[in-house]
């Protein structure tokens, strides 16, 4: 990632990938080259910018006072704490893409997720053809060929109804841009075509939503299983905005301990534990052993984060060991590299880390937590779920307490 970034910098040609992207157009699995400089670079400027991110400000502000007051009104009983920050992510990422939540699109939510669960379980899925093409003929027998056609007409269907929705002559134009207002912006000056679109889409919805969501569920989990860790957060968040009665943006870059625990989140349960899959584009020799081009290379970030000889304790949930320290998880660290590094390093790691800070904030100004009646810490299942990016095996549930009329 750095002496041989170059050398490892492309992407294996998968046939789950190929369908999905509509043959590779999106940026996530796109091979080194040309095409792939241009679309970053694209992204870069006109969809993560420092500014756009900046733009979807009050979005993110407004789902998350939505999802504190639906937690207000739990009555104190146990909250599936995993589907409602996934539905927090999704609206999120749905209303800076779109410009509206996707149950008011065209499926409803369940659905919707549905969709997004599958699609992660088809790009990350043993596919015959990816090793054996000879006899790629048999995943539709095993009937991976099927799904992976069915789920790419039902993101197909939908991509094509918020075009056709952005390119009514009747539509109330909105105060923001959304992507989609860009990329057909860039569409009419040549820079990207249709399937560009919508491939550029499928990469929000995918890594956009799952990664944040599972995050806030790891955190939650880990404070759920450390009080004494969770009451130093809260008096860090409270003490800074004292009577304030809600977190903004603005007031992240005070909470230094709450930035740690989402570094300690991020070290301990990496939401994509292998990155990516690279592939080498030349002949190139590490450590005396030679590396052919076009091998399949993953990089084991789960493992890194959990490295022994650099950290201590590597198993246990330490936010403290974040506290002054110079490792960050912007890339340029190796010991700890949640979003990548290089030419590959996830170019929307601002957008995602804003909301999960801002709502892991929110959740612990707003609410005392609390396990459901009978159940103690060492009952919390902390099995994960396979997938490119890991949730949690189980459902979180916990029971909120209303601080601020306590």
């Amino acid at each position: 990632m750095k002496t041989h970034d170059l050398d490892f910098c492309s992407r294996p040609r998968l046939v789950s990938i190929r369908k999905l992207s509509y043959n590779f157009l999106n940026i996530s699995f796109s091979p080194y080259g040309e095409y792939w400089r241009e679309m970053r670079k694209i992204c870069i400027l006109e969809l993560f910018s420092a500014k756009r991110v900046q733009s979807f400000q009050f979005i993110r502000e407004e789902e998350i006072s939505l999802m504190i007051d639906s937690i207000s009104h739990s009555s104190a009983t146990p909250i599936n704490l995993s589907k409602l920050v996934m539905t927090l992510a999704n609206n999120i990422i749905c209303r800076a893409a779109m410009g509206k939540k996707y149950q008011e699109g065209h499926y409803e939510k369940d659905i919707f997720h549905e969709i997004l669960i599958e699609a992660q379980a088809l790009a990350g899925g043993f596919c015959i053809a990816d090793f054996f093409p000879s006899i790629g003929w048999m995943d539709k027998l095993t009937g991976l060929a099927g799904r992976l056609e069915k789920n790419f007409s039902m993101f197909d269907a939908f991509y094509e109804q918020v075009i056709r929705e952005h390119l009514d002559p009747e539509r109330t134009r909105p105060e923001h841009e959304d992507i989609v207002d860009v990329l057909l912006r860039l569409q009419k000056d040549g820079h990207v075509t249709k399937d560009n679109i919508k491939a550029m889409l499928t990469d929000i919805f995918i890594a956009g939503t799952d990664t944040a969501s599972a995050t806030l569920e790891w955190a939650m989990a880990e404070l759920a299983r450390h009080p004494r860790l969770m009451k130093k957060a809260q008096e860090e968040i409270r003490a800074s905005l004292g009577t304030k009665g809600k977190v903004e943006e603005e007031d992240l870059h005070q909470l230094q301990y709450l930035k740690s625990v989402v570094k300690e989140t991020w070290r301990l349960h990496s939401p994509v534990p292998l990155l990516l899959p690279r592939e080498s584009i030349r002949h190139s020799r590490i450590h005396g052993y030679d590396i052919l081009p076009n091998t399949r290379v993953y990089v084991n970030a789960w493992g890194i984060a959990k490295d022994p000889k650099t950290w201590d304790d590597p198993e246990e949930f330490i936010p403290e060991r974040f506290m002054d320290s110079p490792i960050d998880y912007k890339g340029h660290n190796f010991e700890f590299i949640p979003f990548g590094s290089g030419r590959r390093i996830c170019p929307a790691m601002n957008l995602g880390t804003l909301t999960v800070e801002l709502a892991l904030a929110s959740m612990l100004y707003h609410f005392d937590w609390e396990l459901p009646l009978g159940m103690s810490r060492e009952d919390i299942d902390m099995n994960e779920a396979p997938g490119i990016t890991v949730h949690k095996s189980s459902a979180l549930r916990l029971v909120a307490i209303d601080h601020i009329k306590k």
